[in-house]
């Protein structure tokens, strides 16, 4: 390995990081997107269990002391049920948009690799080609022709190297891209019942009115 390595030039190094990159965005991402992580159990638990119409303080206690993804958008829809409905609902699909971007924030960096890591090889092989044929006509016989072989093989080793980086940083992209897509899915839908059952049995008059004189001006959010 070391001399597969060593025989590939420049252009191995900047591969080099490209795959640590890579599989230390993989680890991360695997411990991120851990679904009890973004969805604990006991928050999908407390929200099937509330009562249409019932109290939510115990929820709001739980949300509290949990820092998930889920227990931040619970903990917004809770603290702005006195809005109208309809308000409440885009808010927390707002705080829903930016918790989706918290947990993509990893996969650029795949997508990022996935492309450039075949054109880092690429342009490491054009190089090593143009050094072998330079010295092409420095010597003649069949020595020569055995000298630019293996040029030619050592040569073709960033591209070999690029393309083993960048096929599992592609399979890592579209696992883990979907991955997301079922979790804010299934937040989604967590979250769109918490409010059906919070709001279940209210009148337009009964919801309130926006109080929008609690959250400052300058306040963002999310």
């Amino acid at each position: 390995m070391v001399s597969f390595f060593a025989k590939g030039g420049l252009f191995m190094w900047p591969l080099l990081a490209c795959s640590i990159v890579t599989v230390t965005t993989i680890v991360l991402s695997v411990l991120t997107l851990r679904e009890k992580k973004v969805l604990p159990l006991v928050i999908e638990s407390e929200i099937e269990r509330l009562v249409p119409g019932g109290s939510a303080e115990r929820l709001m206690r739980i949300v509290n002391d949990d820092n998930s993804s889920l227990a931040r958008i619970t903990r917004v829809a809770l603290q702005h049920m006195r809005w109208p409905r309809s308000e409440n609902i885009e808010f927390a699909q707002t705080k829903a948009r930016a918790e989706l971007v918290r947990l993509e924030r990893g996969l650029i960096v795949l997508e990022v690799v996935t492309g450039i890591a075949p054109l880092i090889g690429l342009i490491g092989t054009v190089s090593g080609l143009v050094q072998v044929f330079s010295g092409l006509g420095l010597s003649s016989g069949a020595a020569d022709t055995k000298a630019v072989a293996l040029g030619i093989s050592m040569a073709l080793n960033c591209t070999i190297f690029g393309l083993s980086i960048a096929v599992p940083s592609l399979i890592a992209f579209s696992y883990f891209s979907k991955k997301v897509e079922v979790l804010s899915v299934q937040m989604e839908s967590i979250v769109s019942d918490l409010i059906a059952k919070c709001y279940y049995g209210r009148t337009g008059s009964e919801e309130g009115r926006p109080l929008r004189s609690t959250v400052p001006a300058s306040a963002p959010l999310v």
